[in-house]
Formats: structure tokens, sequence, C-alpha cells
């Protein structure tokens, strides 16, 4: 039987949970009991499924351990010993059929994916080069510099039908021709890390995973476009995966994997970080560029693109984390391996950060085209606490809200943008009947407005009298012109501005506006929030044939708004009441007396 070996994800959200004090107890336990050599406990990348972090894994057994404390690290380490048998009540447990469920790939969020980018992530060790190269790393490279040109290699990306995964869609295997055919005194390779959205984690747990493969990925498109310059711009707000890419970046100079005569041929290019100071903005290409010079991080007008003119005036190719991470696959496998994935004009996989009002949130991987009542509810687990599903937005703060009837929507490019939604980076947030649209579409459009660059007039002051309206309509003073004006200015701001952020900042606004505007309505016209959300437009009362008169609510209230004595039903002054929703807090657990009007 081979050696077993011991998972212990080490993610930004495992340490987060406790991950790295479990792993040091294990270690411990091990050694007291002399079973080191019986096996190897390995600290990998996050294994995408956040919710049962810190979660162990034994392979090849496929066993898994969810919510693992320092203090289960003695029955964990015991089972090993002969006769021994392993916790069953760490075992994960479906929450909808309570059926408790040992091997990982018997539970649904991982065996309802198709993980290609994500395949080492909770596996490799990604401080170790030679776990990479044990998995089949840099094979691909070998391949590409040893046994193809790089027309040869951009004509095989070019045929897989790889799309960029940073959000545009563009084609990849065009876009590298179009820089191999540039003229340069140099020319340089982006990755684009500057990952800002809300809600989305993908590319840092790449980097955090599976650093070796975005390395890999770099040095193939620099090979088929001619590149000797490699950056990785990554923001300074992901301190893990800028520690694990410089550890891969040492061994892969160690290993002649990035230097001169790149595994013994003609092939040379150097590779660098670069941490960008987190401004959202510069996740569109050429601020970033504006930024990787030395500037500020603003967008400016194209032609020419970046591939023609960029950094430095020189032809420059930009590629982002998942699109460079998935390369290797292309080339070990061929274009029609990829081209059979996914849709007719969205192929391969994609992969998005589920996060919200859902069972299961974490990293998941499917094909394109997969929908969306899949991934929430298939892999998602559906949603919580027995509520109902309401909309879910894709792509980010410039994506769009989709409803309830366009769950059976495929996933692909160009279905979610007909739909009034973008893949963007790959953020997916889901929310549930106790969310207001109104609200949620403030909250996205207040975060855009304070990360745009400022440059466009109808972007900067359209997006804030947007902003405005939407303010005065969850505020209770709305008016019956304002629904119109808001989607004028929308379709304004979407035409007058310059960047690809520009143009899909009014998304939440219009799908919402086109999906909910019942909900709109109701706050202009019944002064009303359906959800119960906007303060202003809300009241709490107390149920006098409910009231135990217990004093809870009467000892919580911050303003001691709440009146009512012994054997006495309480009552809420509502000129005192801030609607802060504490009564209702305190209430609602034991006789829910008090409601939301």
């Amino acid at each position: 039987m081979p050696k077993r070996t011991m998972l212990v994800s080490q993610g930004t959200c495992c340490k987060a949970a406790g991950a790295e004090q479990v792993y040091t107890a294990l270690q411990k336990e091990a050694a007291r009991w002399g079973l080191e050599g019986e096996f190897e406990i390995k600290q990998p990348g996050c294994h995408g499924f956040s919710q049962i972090d810190p979660a162990v894994i034994i392979e090849p057994d496929g066993i898994l351990f969810a919510g693992v404390k320092e203090e289960n690290a003695p029955e964990i380490i015991q089972s090993f010993l002969p006769g021994g048998s392993p916790p069953v009540h760490l075992f994960y447990t479906d929450p909808h059929s309570r059926k408790t469920i040992p091997y990982k790939d018997e539970i649904p969020f991982f065996n309802r994916q198709q993980r290609f980018i994500l395949h080492n992530c909770g596996t490799v060790d990604p401080g170790s080069i030679e776990d990479y190269v044990k998995a089949g790393g840099y094979q691909a490279l070998y391949k590409a510099v040893h046994e193809m040109t790089p027309l040869e290699v951009i004509a095989e990306i070019e045929d897989s039908g790889l799309r960029g995964l940073g959000g545009g869609g563009f084609s990849t295997g065009n876009k590298w021709k179009l820089c191999c055919q540039s003229l340069g005194d140099q020319k340089y390779l982006v990755c684009n890390a500057d990952e800002g959205d809300p809600g989305s984690f993908q590319d840092r747990s790449l980097l955090e995973g599976d650093p070796h493969a975005v390395l890999e990925g770099m040095l193939i498109a620099g090979y088929a476009v001619g590149a000797t310059k490699g950056y990785i711009y990554v923001r300074a707000e992901y301190p893990l995966a800028i520690k694990r890419l410089q550890v891969a970046l040492e061994q892969a100079r160690e290993q002649g994997l990035s230097g001169k005569n790149i595994l013994g041929s003609d092939f040379s290019f150097e590779m660098e970080i670069f941490q960008g100071a987190g401004a959202f903005v510069c996740g569109e290409e050429t601020a970033l560029l504006q930024s990787l010079g030395g500037k500020r991080g603003m967008p400016y007008p194209r032609p020419p693109y970046p591939v023609v003119s960029g950094l430095h005036g020189q032809p420059t190719l930009i590629n982002n984390v998942k699109t460079l991470a998935g390369i290797r696959w292309i080339i070990n496998r061929g274009a029609g391996w990829f081209a059979a994935l996914g849709t007719e004009k969205s192929k391969g996989t994609a992969v998005f950060s589920l996060s919200g009002k859902v069972v299961n949130c974490g990293l998941v991987e499917v094909p394109m085209g997969i929908s969306l009542r899949e991934i929430i509810f298939g892999i998602g687990g559906g949603i919580p606490g027995g509520k109902a599903f309401k909309a879910v937005q894709t792509g980010g703060p410039s994506g769009g809200c989709l409803p309830a009837d366009l769950l059976d929507t495929g996933v692909d490019f160009d279905t979610l943008r007909d739909a009034g939604s973008i893949m963007g980076s790959g953020g997916m947030v889901v929310m549930d009947e106790d969310t207001c649209m109104v609200d949620t579409a403030r909250y996205f459009l207040d975060f855009s407005l304070k990360e745009l660059c400022g440059q466009c007039v109808t972007c900067r002051l359209g997006t804030r009298q947007m902003l405005e309206i939407l303010n005065r309509i969850a505020g209770g003073k709305g008016r019956r012109s304002d629904l119109d004006l808001l989607l004028q200015l929308g379709e304004m701001v979407a035409r007058g501005s310059l960047c690809g952020l520009g143009r899909t900042v009014p998304n939440p606004v219009l799908t919402t506006l086109r999906y909910f505007r019942d909900e709109y309505e109701a706050h202009i016209y019944e002064k009303r929030c359906p959800a119960g959300v906007c303060r202003e437009l809300i009241a709490y009362r107390i149920d006098p044939q409910k009231c135990k008169a217990c004093s809870l609510c009467l000892k919580a209230c911050p303003t001691g708004a709440i009146r009512g004595g012994k054997k006495q039903a309480y009552l809420i002054e509502q000129d005192r009441c801030v609607r802060c929703g504490t009564c209702l807090d305190v209430c609602a657990g034991r006789f829910g007396a008090i409601e939301c009007i």
C-alpha cells in the first residue's frame, strides 16, 4: 500500500480558521507515537471549500475530516495505530440530508466540479518545486521550448478557443498573435493579479496554492510572443500570496527556469513581482500599465492596444492569473481536448468565488455553460435557513443581479452579457429573500464610485448622481421620475466611459431595475422596503398576544424606546426608535413577538 499523505491546507482562509495550529498539533502527536515514517504531513494551498476549514484530507484513502481543531489531533493520529479507527464525528455532514460522508470525492461540493486550473490547489505544496514537478509541473514548458516553435504554441492556444478569464473574454490566442507580430526593442509580459472585487478570491488562492502553475504559464506565454521580461502585478494586501510567489521565483531561478537559456534552450526570460497599492481601477489593463510604469493608475484611450504599445511604449502582453494557470493543460493535452469542454463560444472551465447566502461557500471550477442553478444549488447546497433564493450577482461590483427565473441560465461570456451581467473576474454573490435589491444596487454603486479614477465626466458625475438617487429612494424620499432618470443616467455612463470598468458600473442598477422594478416602486410609491432593510422605511412593533414581558428587548434597546411593566405587554415608542433591529434579534429566538412592518 502506498505511503499515506496527510493534507492540511494552508491558504489565507484556512490559516484564519486555525489550520496552522492543527498542522503543528498533528506533527507533535505523530512524533509522540513514533509515526513520522508512516505518513507525510503536507501543507498545500486551499482546497476551496472554505465552509469546512480547517480540513484534514488523508490520501490515497480520500478520507476528509472537517472543522478540525487542535484537540482533535490525538484521535486522528491514533487512528493510524493498529486497530485504530477514524474519528467519525469529524466526517463531513451534509446540511440537508444530515448524512455523514467520509470521503472527499463523495461530497457534492467537490464531485460536481471539473478542476483543471485548481487541480493542484489543496494537493501540492506551494513551497516545493519538487512537489510541483512530481505532479507534472513544467512538462508543458519543456514541450513548448524543445518541441514547438513560438508560432505553433500560439496556434495551439488559438485553436483551443481559450478566452481571457480576467473579465473581458478576449481570445487569448489572438492576443498572443498580435503581440508576437508587434515590433519593439523589447517585449513585456504582465500577469494581472490585481484582484479587488468584493467577494472574489480565486486569484489569491491560486497564487497561494499553485504559484508555479502561474509562472509556467508566464514562461510559455513569454516564449510564444518573444517577451524577455515578465511582471506579476499583485496587490500588497495579499501578503501570503506574495510570500509564496517569492519562494517560487527563487526556486525557478535556482533550477534554471527563469533567466538565461531556460531548460538549455535559446529562450531567456526574467520575472519579478510588482506590488500594487490596491486601487480597484488598476485591474483595468491600461491603468495597471500606468501604475507599473510609476504613474497614477488611470486608464488611457485605446488604440494603440498594449500588445502594440504598452509598458514603456513597448509591446506588452497582459493575461490574468487564471488564464496563465491553465495554459499548461492546453500544451500538454492539446487544443482539441480543451475545445471539447464548455460551449461553442466559451471553451474550457471557469473559476468562481461562491459566497453570500449559500450553504457551501468557497472556490469552484466548472465547465463553461453550466447553469446558475447547478452551481448555487448543486455545488453550493442552496440557501441556508430554509430561505428562498432571490438573486445572484456575477462578475463583481460591476456585474448584474439575476433573479430566480434566470437560474437555468448558462454561465458563459455571451449568455451572461445578454442577461445584463458579466463573467467579470469570477465573483458570484448569492442573495436570499431578506435582501433589498435597492440597497444592494446602492452598495455596489457606492463601492465603484469610491474606486473610479474620476477622469471621465460622464462616469464621475453620472455615477454620483445615480448614487444620490438611490440614497433618496432608500431614504423614503424617492420621486416618480427617479426610475426613468436612473435608466437614462445608467445608459449615459455605460456609453460615455473610457474604460471597461466605467462602462459596466451601472450594471447593478440597470439589472435590478430590469428584474426587480417592483421593489423600487414599493420604495417610491408605498414608502415601504419589502425586505425590511432600509431603515427609514421600516418600523418595529410588539405583538401584545405574543409578548411575555420578559424585558429582554427593554434591556437591549440602546435608545430606551421600549416601554412596559411586569405582566404587561411592551410597546415601542416610534419617535425614539432608531430602527437598529436589536429588539427583533433578541426576541426572535425566544417568543418572536417583535415584527418588522
